[in-house]
């Protein structure tokens, strides 16, 4: 992927860059941020540069300590991806876990808590494992939707630039605009001009309509169903899906049948409404969008949905999105 950093890189304090080379965070280098939907050969997926779990992550400290300066939220941001499977949430599919994609962060904990390398680089700097073990308690971290926060900020300036809706030079001055309101009882990011948040809301629902779209939810139920098979005939065990890609996918190509249905997954390119031979998938997915705040006055804002009844529109018609029918690949 392009160099996409296109927020300050001002050096990071020793506390949090001194954990960028340790293994469990390196592994995420090999895990990517689109779910396995890029190894298809559907075009709006088969072009895509590279973007990782792991420069998610960075970026995500990145911001994180721009708004915050504080190295404790910036290591929490730093691991919240620590224990994203392969192929990411596509495994959340293989979990049942469709609406909430949540079922594969449970172990970090457990990930940053077990790992004498990180215990260790913690304690050096007196910093307890527990304070960085959750990135939703630190709301510029993390905060639900529709608020903004530095990990939905990342991705969603990221793919701005991956997906070709915004040269790299408009995403800069976007970031320029953004600060820290606590309007609405909490600290969350927001945009200090109408224009900037209409423009960075709009696109967000381009964006968002891709990760809810035909082409996605088929690709990552489809791949949960080459892994679920994987994991069946003990080609693959559930430890695996703790590596990395290149790894896992050298695994399904070792087994004739596996490697079958992941070249037929990776044919994947076209879809369809109307029956045709093979089962059709009908396939919920979780609905993720943003309605930016916007600074209105002295210490006060309001969502861009309450400013701008052209994006409550668009917006409305997202969340309205009906996912109850059948989709078919030929």
């Amino acid at each position: 992927m392009k160099d996409l950093f296109y927020y300050p890189t001002e050096d990071l304090p020793l506390s949090v860059s001194g954990l960028l080379g340790i293994p469990e965070l390196v592994r995420l280098d090999d895990v990517g941020m689109h779910c396995g939907c890029e190894y298809t050969g559907f075009p709006i997926f088969k072009n895509l540069d590279k973007y990782s779990r792991y420069r998610h992550s960075l970026g995500t400290a990145l911001i994180t300590y721009r708004f915050t300066e504080d190295p404790v939220q910036a290591i929490a941001a730093l691991l919240h991806d620590i224990s994203t499977p392969v192929f990411s949430h596509t495994i959340d599919f293989l979990n049942g876990d469709y609406d909430r994609q949540e079922s594969t962060e449970l172990e970090t904990a457990e990930i940053i808590k077990s790992s004498e390398t990180i215990s260790a680089h913690l304690r050096s700097f007196g910093i307890e494992p527990d304070s960085v073990c959750d990135y939703h308690i630190y709301p510029i971290a993390d905060n639900d939707p529709p608020g903004l926060s530095a990990d939905r900020l990342e991705y969603t300036l990221s793919n701005f630039v991956n997906f070709g809706f915004m040269e790299t030079g408009s995403v800069k001055e976007l970031f320029g605009d953004i600060t820290v309101s606590s309007a609405c009882g909490k600290p969350e990011l927001a945009f200090r001009s109408f224009d900037a948040a209409k423009a960075f809301g709009s696109c967000a629902l381009k964006c968002s309509a891709i990760y809810v779209r035909d082409e996605d939810r088929y690709s990552m139920q489809r791949l949960s169903e080459v892994i679920a098979l994987a994991i069946e005939k003990k080609v693959i065990k559930r430890a695996d899906l703790y590596t990395t890609e290149t790894e896992v996918i050298r695994k399904l190509m070792s087994d004739p049948e596996t490697s079958d249905m992941w070249k037929r997954y990776r044919c994947l390119s076209t879809l369809t409404d109307i029956p045709v031979y093979g089962a059709g998938r009908v396939i919920s997915a979780k609905k993720r969008y943003i309605d930016p705040l916007v600074i209105s006055g002295e210490g006060t804002a309001m969502r861009l949905s309450g400013l701008d009844p052209d994006f409550r529109r668009s917006m409305e018609k997202f969340l309205s999105t009906d996912f109850s029918h059948p989709v078919y690949a030929f």
